[in-house]
């Protein structure tokens, strides 16, 4: 089997110029077929405060009211993938921006009530990735907006960690995937208050421990669900790392246990 790099990049990373450009330099010297699912939640929250929309947020996850899916959709899926498209072809990387909405790669349906509203957010059902790899064949790296649809014109905010463990799952009946998790922190941190505390390894019942004392917390457990669904369903490996450390594969691995 061919070797997948799948890195997702979120948080300040994909806001703050120096961070994303060290992200794109390293991303474009990944040999082989690559594809890059992004985040942007900081900066549609700026356009949401700046348009007077109130953001609101549960466990590291968006309420999407329909001015709010308005937002996000101009941002992730204008805005932030088109800025990371032209950085990639500037430097040599052919690209393509999409959302889960082109060529029916993600579908997905607005997520049922139950404790909370989460309004137009999208549970996914079905991974396409069918035209991908034939974008792969041509060495071409897609560029993945964290937007998904219903298959009835409904566009629908779907995580970016979701996203990007659901394509490097389905992926893995044809590559050998390796799924990087890049953000601000070196890693997951025994001591969110040291940046030094880095977790090399950590296993999924360790996670739910740190989760359980309140260490892990916020958007880090949509990322580690994702990231360890994605382990115990053929992904190879998962890498939770900063732009920095993406290319050394310095970090903290998930393992299975």
């Amino acid at each position: 089997m061919d070797r997948l790099t799948i890195v997702k990049v979120g948080g300040k990373v994909v806001e703050e110029t120096d961070s994303l450009n060290a992200l794109l330099d390293d991303f474009r010297k990944v040999s082989g077929n690559k594809l890059l699912v992004h985040g942007g939640g900081r900066a549609a929250t700026a356009l949401a405060e700046r348009l007077g929309i109130e953001t609101q947020m549960v466990d590291g996850r968006r309420i999407t009211d329909l001015q709010t899916l308005e937002v996000v959709t101009m941002v992730y899926g204008g805005l932030v993938n088109k800025r990371i498209v032209a950085g990639l072809q500037a430097r040599g990387c052919n690209a393509l921006g999409l959302t889960g909405a082109d060529l029916d790669i993600i579908r997905a349906h607005k997520r049922p009530v139950k404790d909370i509203d989460y309004g137009y957010a999208g549970d996914i059902e079905n991974v396409n990735t069918r035209e991908l790899r034939l974008l792969l064949d041509e060495n071409i790296a897609p560029v993945v907006a964290p937007l998904t649809h219903d298959g009835n014109g409904l566009l629908l905010n779907t995580n970016a960690d979701t996203i990007a463990a659901e394509l490097a799952i389905e992926f893995s009946n044809y590559y050998k995937v390796f799924l990087f998790y890049c953000f601000e922190k070196r890693g997951v941190l025994a001591d969110p208050e040291d940046d030094n505390s880095v977790l090399p390894e950590l296993s999924e019942t360790e996670f739910r421990q740190y989760q359980e004392s309140g260490i892990i917390s916020s958007g880090m457990i949509p990322k580690l669900t994702n990231g360890f669904k994605a382990r115990r369903n053929g992904v190879q490996e998962v890498l939770i790392t900063n732009p920095e450390n993406f290319a050394k594969g310095r970090g903290t691995r998930l393992t299975l246990g």
